[in-house]
């Protein structure tokens, strides 16, 4: 029987404006802040990988039940088939040919449901490594993973596997690489160190380090349809509320101690929408106005977004509209509520109707 999508080609979109004094979020091959050429000039830039994973790992904080990305895959299955009864040698074996099937020297997103799962298929084996095969380990990946339950960051993230392309997973967010939306030059600090315990005046260490100052356009896109589709619609406010919190919160860790980016949000226009999705390009460079970025920002950006929902027209899908940052009584906790009641009350609606 097929079920119905109640979200499909629902999307919550994030339109950011958040500015960092001196800071170097996200540093290239040679330690500078990134950078990129949008509209003829250079603008700072923080790639989306930069932003992500602080995202992924705050999440954990509000509750959320992380996969586990790494290559060490044999490990995590050697010991989950120890604790089910195999020797050491055993269970060497074991993960080392279900690692094998999954991946090869790749970063794999997986959860400790499959590596249980992978556990009691080798068990039922005898722990024998040899009677292992490729194609059950692929099955019982895909029958054990559920996201809902101890992976939501692979629902939301994605995974590729290269080893079997049908446990992939496409994810239900898109992060553009956060931009300044004015021109920006990277300049270099000079700073020195001093020894404790030098007898003689003067710096024991000399060095220096680029930096940049910028307003900052981040735009990122949550698919609600997609996350419906990928947990069979298990407790979606749950996953919009952990997210919409860390995307809230989560910075880049480059250089923190020495240059704290801990600038929150400043403005935001949040969207629902059904059809495309629609970033803001800032192609053209903000001047700075009554001594800052920021306002002609806000003002640029509710700008085209006004005219793309007038062009667009029933191709909009405009479903919400909300505005953080310019009215004090409306916080984070109330943008939170308002977007898992658009998640809930869909499912709600369809299941009604049923």
């Amino acid at each position: 029987m097929t079920i119905n999508n109640p979200l499909k080609n629902m999307r919550i979109e994030f339109h950011i404006l958040q500015s960092f004094p001196v800071t170097c979020l996200n540093r290239d091959d040679v330690g500078a802040p990134k950078t990129a050429m949008i509209g003829g000039v250079q603008r700072a830039r923080v790639s989306s990988q930069a932003w992500k994973r602080p995202v992924r790992m705050a999440m954990h904080e509000f509750g959320a039940k992380l996969g586990i990305r790494t290559k060490h895959v044999a490990d995590i299955v050697a010991q989950a088939c120890t604790d089910s009864g195999a020797s050491e040698e055993q269970a060497n074996g074991c993960g080392e040919i279900i690692a094998s099937y999954l991946s090869k020297d790749t970063l794999l997103f997986f959860t400790m449901t499959e590596a249980r799962a992978f556990a009691e298929y080798a068990q039922e084996q005898g722990f024998d490594a040899k009677k292992l095969k490729d194609k059950d380990v692929h099955k019982i990946a895909k029958k054990a993973l559920n996201p809902a339950i101890d992976g939501i960051d692979i629902a939301l993230f994605g995974r590729m596997v290269a080893q079997a392309a049908d446990l992939n997973v496409e994810a239900a967010t898109s992060f553009s690489h956060a931009i300044s939306t004015h021109k920006a030059s990277n300049e270099v600090e000079f700073f020195t160190a001093l020894d404790d315990l030098a007898t003689e005046p003067g710096s024991a260490h000399m060095g220096s380090l680029e930096f940049n100052s910028a307003t900052y356009y981040r735009y990122v896109s949550l698919d609600l349809g997609q996350l419906w589709q990928t947990l069979a619609g298990q407790d979606l406010p749950g996953a919009v509320e952990s997210f919409t919190k860390a995307l809230f919160v989560a910075v880049p860790a480059a250089r923190q101690t020495t240059q704290s980016g801990a600038s929150p949000w400043e403005f935001a226009k949040v969207l629902v929408r059904r059809g495309q999705r629609l970033q803001v390009p800032f192609e053209t460079a903000i001047k700075a106005k009554d001594g800052g970025f920021l306002q002609p920002s806000i003002d640029a950006m509710t700008s085209y977004l006004a005219k793309q929902e007038k062009l667009h027209g029933s191709l909009f899908g405009k479903q919400a509209e909300y505005t953080y940052g310019q009215n004090d009584s409306f916080n984070i906790d109330d943008l939170i509520a308002a977007l898992k009641q658009h998640s809930a009350g869909s499912v709600a609606r369809e299941e009604a109707n049923a």
